[in-house]
């Protein structure tokens, strides 16, 4: 086995090893398998936000030519990010999972947009019209277990369901200041 290979390996197991320890913990404390994230975003300077989660801090914005500073990659960037890496976590895990190797692995998100609906200048949406993911994977594996594997863990994607199920959302706006009742 080569040296990139033996590392492969470690890094499956490792992930395996990992994936294995939180079935555990949650089979027996099962109250640890739900929670709350929380992120807290602060407009520091026009429309630059910082976003801290724990012991993190990102830097969001947009560029100068749509109002913004550009101190940092705008909200789609983030967003784009979490759904591509999310993909791209998620079929390294149920790769290892199932001892099913990878040599290279690699997912491109194209998200389709019409500016207007942001700008509020035509009764269009702000949403993106058309996601598009394209997965590019080496595996040694025969093409039909790599297909049945990613599309196991597309069904454990936490972003791609966050991206294509409509979820609840809630909005609490809570105003101070001096300005009338």
């Amino acid at each position: 086995m080569n040296e990139t290979a033996v590392a492969a390996s470690a890094a499956a197991e490792k992930i395996r090893a990992a994936r294995r320890r939180g079935v555990r913990t949650i089979e027996l404390r099962p109250s640890r398998a739900t929670g709350t994230a929380v992120s807290n975003i602060r407009v520091t300077d026009g429309m630059t936000c910082e976003v801290e989660e724990g012991s993190w801090t990102l830097r969001v914005d947009l560029p100068e030519k749509w109002g913004g500073n550009d101190r940092g990659p705008n909200p789609g960037v983030y967003g784009r990010a979490a759904l591509g890496s999310c993909l791209a976590m998620t079929y390294v895990r149920w790769a290892a999972e199932n001892e099913l190797p990878i040599r290279s692995l690699g997912v491109r998100i194209e998200a389709d947009y019409d500016a207007r609906g942001e700008l509020g200048m035509a009764d269009v949406t702000p949403a993106y019209t058309q996601v598009r993911y394209v997965v590019e994977v080496e595996s040694d594996a025969p093409a039909d277990e790599v297909r049945r594997v990613f599309d196991d863990a597309e069904t454990r994607c936490p972003y791609l369901v966050v991206w294509r199920d409509p979820i609840a959302m809630v909005r609490d706006l809570r105003i101070s200041g001096t300005g009338g009742a």
